[in-house]
């Protein structure tokens, strides 16, 4: 039996499918049993337990031949990352109480890195969680191709793109959350001891430029990507809602900048390209998915 958190996500949701597919049980950890309905008619035991409950996520992961664990991500975190620590703080306190046989965590690309941004978040956890008397895989996926969703309304209507990502020719690893499940899918089958990081993009790197091409391709008009000034990203967020944007600023800086990048030489490689998730996200958005969603 697996153990899925996260499993209502686009990432979780591929793990435990892939894993299905393979005829291997399936415990879905959800928050809400009503959320976990869909995975229970698909023949997967049901396990409700919040990240934070200690007692219930203990539960929800005992007896598991190996756990998928996926913190939940804090887009606006308070200055220090309290609310993740916290989160952190359970998980390892709810994996030593119930001992899986291993575990798989979602990290990031650049887990590594000195510098703090947004993506601290994961570093802390892979300090804390790889401190585990238990055999621990981190897998650091690259950028989500997925992000391009906040990219599809403008490129249809404007035929602009608006890229933090800069140079906007520059071409960074990029990967579809559909390689991210199915690979964590196939590390949780894996045997290994001690902790191991396991880094991934897709299978080919993509500038903000030849995003721009392909969705215009896609929608057949001219796209093209512009740069949004980094002068303007506070104020951009902040509109937004966001109460310290500095985290996020500092994501988007560390990527420009080359200092979140992969640890190793040795990184795998997706399958899925750059146009199948494109046309996947304007397909779900269509016109009047996109205008319900604006409202």
């Amino acid at each position: 039996m697996y153990a899925i958190t996260g499993i209502s996500g686009q990432v979780g949701g591929e793990v435990a499918r892939t894993l299905l597919s393979d005829a291997q049980a399936v415990r879905a950890v959800v928050r809400d049993a009503r959320k976990g309905q869909a995975w229970k008619e698909l023949g997967c035991d049901l396990a409700i337990a919040d990240m934070s409950d200690v007692a219930a996520l203990t539960q929800a992961l005992r007896g598991a031949a190996g756990a998928f664990v996926l913190l939940p991500p804090i887009f606006d975190p308070s200055p220090g990352f309290p609310e993740s620590r916290a989160t952190i703080a359970a998980i390892r306190q709810a994996l030593e109480a119930a001992r899986p046989d291993k575990v798989v965590c979602i990290s990031t690309v650049g887990a590594q890195a000195k510098q703090e941004s947004l993506l601290t978040q994961l570093t802390i956890m892979e300090q804390s969680l790889g401190e585990l008397p238990i055999p621990v895989t981190f897998l650091r996926p690259a950028w989500f191709m997925e992000n391009c969703r906040w990219d599809i309304a403008s490129a249809r209507e404007r035929g602009v793109i608006e890229s933090f990502l800069q140079p906007i020719e520059r071409a960074i690893p990029m990967v579809a959350t559909a390689d991210v499940g199915r690979v964590a899918a196939e590390l949780l089958r894996e045997a290994w001891s001690g902790v191991r990081v396991v880094e991934l993009e897709g299978p080919a790197r993509v500038s903000p430029e030849r995003i721009a091409k392909i969705l215009g391709d896609i929608l057949g008009r001219d796209v093209r990507a512009q740069v949004v000034p980094r002068e303007s990203w506070a104020q951009i967020f902040q509109s937004q809602g966001m109460i310290h944007p500095e985290p996020r600023m500092q994501m988007i800086d560390g990527f420009n900048k080359g200092w979140i990048t992969f640890e190793n030489d040795q990184v795998r490689k997706g399958v899925v390209p750059i146009e199948d998730v494109l046309s996947a996200l304007i397909a779900e958005m269509a016109p009047s998915a996109t205008s319900h969603e604006a409202a």
